[in-house]
């Protein structure tokens, strides 16, 4: 599966950020229809990768760093989900029979091509794109 759950709700987080300029976890929560267990999990890899920045105090919350258009759709799933793999095959260290010794597999071939078109995809994409509808 290319999109996960966390993620989906990572792009709502963001979306629910672009409203206001700062959010509580309960506010976003509210907004987009996420559980908060996912909430703060999905907000510190957010952190982590500089699209949010979190305030803490009695008045703290949320906010977006950059702007919704400089933000792509693949920085956000490698915050959330790490690499992009369509099939554990695709990870640099995996070994695969079908494709060493001389041997070429067809399949890691094609899955190879699917996977760098659906990088490049999410690369061109940014939030503010997919927010416009």
């Amino acid at each position: 599966m290319f999109i996960s759950r966390e993620y989906d709700y990572a792009l709502r987080t963001l979306r629910a950020l672009t409203k206001k300029e700062q959010l509580t976890v309960k506010e976003i929560c509210l907004i987009e229809h996420i559980p908060q267990a996912f909430s703060y999990k999905i907000l510190k890899k957010l952190e982590k990768a500089f699209i949010v920045r979190i305030h803490r105090g009695a008045l703290g919350g949320y906010q977006l760093i950059p702007q919704p258009h400089a933000i792509t759709l693949y920085e956000v799933y490698t915050a959330i989900e790490g690499g992009l793999y369509i099939n554990e095959c695709m990870q640099k260290d995996y070994a695969c029979l079908h494709n060493e010794g001389g041997r070429h597999c067809t399949i890691h071939k094609e899955l190879c091509r699917m996977q760098n078109d659906f990088i490049q995809s999410l690369r061109e994409r940014s939030l503010a794109d997919i927010l416009k509808g």
